[in-house]
């Protein structure tokens, strides 16, 4: 099968592009780092596309002369938190560009290159566990995501997009915040889930445990 992973520098991308890899895919991976892009796609033999999600451009340029894609995961993300009194223009529009505008240039430019029966996957987040100081951002972005990925079904009159719902999980992001919470989920459990997912019924959200 063919599979693009946008996002895939991440911890739940570089996951998500080892447990496809193993299932025997072809990939496509794209992120912002140019030198970990280039050693994931080494390491897995797949394509690789170095672009930045905030820019419709640069994701434009990404599908075109892609093939006909069997799954499409948007792995990109953000949170830089802080107070909305302390907020900081250049890193709301991250947060925003990596959350919200770079999955919607994907669904406006990427749907038409999903082969039929093809499926989508974008990583959202629960409402519940992202109410919380500091995440303003963060929590309105995949709020938007989601009420995002609704529409985007009634417009295509059944589109197989799924919000992957984890709850916290150890990657890079928490950088950002200082460390991830105890018992959060490994980035591995997130991929396995979708990847098992895909061999399922289609669902709307897929709430990783």
């Amino acid at each position: 099968m063919q599979t693009m992973i946008l996002g895939a520098t991440g911890g739940i991308g570089a996951a998500t592009a080892r447990a496809f890899a193993a299932q025997g895919d072809t990939l496509t991976l794209s992120g912002r780092d140019e030198g970990k892009l280039a050693q994931l796609a080494a390491e897995l033999g797949a394509a690789s596309r170095v672009a930045d999600v905030g820019f419709e451009s640069h994701v434009r340029a990404l599908f075109e002369g892609a093939p006909a894609l069997d799954t499409l995961v948007y792995a990109a993300g953000a949170a830089w938190p802080h107070p909305l009194a302390e907020a900081k223009a250049e890193q709301v529009r991250q947060v925003w560009n990596a959350n919200y505008f770079g999955a919607l240039w994907v669904l406006k430019h990427g749907l038409a290159r999903l082969a039929p029966g093809g499926r989508v996957y974008l990583i959202g987040a629960r409402p519940e566990l992202v109410t919380a100081r500091g995440f303003s951002q963060y929590a309105a972005s995949k709020a938007a995501l989601a009420r995002a990925a609704e529409i985007a079904r009634l417009e295509t009159r059944g589109l197989a997009l799924t919000l992957v719902l984890p709850p916290a999980v150890d990657t890079g992001l928490w950088t950002q915040v200082g460390r991830a919470p105890k018992g959060a989920l490994s980035p591995d459990a997130v991929a396995r889930a979708i990847v098992a997912d895909r061999a399922g019924p289609v669902q709307t959200e897929l709430r990783v445990e």
